[in-house]
């Protein structure tokens, strides 16, 4: 089988040694992604944290050729239980008609800690 590595251009890629996202045959897995803008910002807001993780990772599936309709799994990972309602709800905005499994976690904390949530998501292409 063929593979795809997908570059997002995090300056984390090349340092840690690891792709956006990676697709072996039918089969996409989008690294853990962090809310951050192009220009290092990240947004203090955890709904536009969210928001901005699953629009990172879906441009990774769609460079990889996959589709919002793939993905299978996804996970949420939480500093702050208290950001489970709206992490979920933005979560929901693009995955309720798709209903991927899904977790959340919360976690002691994340690499940075302006993020106050990173993600994943797994895809089958085809589906």
């Amino acid at each position: 089988m063929s593979r795809i590595n997908v570059s997002s251009g995090s300056s984390y890629e090349p340092t840690i040694g690891f792709s956006r996202a990676v697709r072996v045959g039918d089969r996409v897995l989008v690294a853990g992604t962090a809310p951050i803008w192009p220009d290092g910002e990240v947004d203090p807001d955890v709904s536009v944290q969210a928001r901005r993780c699953i629009e990172i990772m879906l441009a990774a599936l769609e460079e990889a050729g996959g589709r919002p309709e793939d993905v299978v799994r996804t996970r949420m990972f939480l500093t702050d239980p208290s950001h489970a309602d709206p992490v979920g709800k933005v979560h929901g905005e693009f995955f309720a008609d798709i209903r991927p499994a899904a977790t959340m976690v919360v976690v002691k904390e994340l690499l940075d800690p302006r993020w106050l949530v990173e993600m994943e998501l797994e895809a089958v292409i085809g589906v």
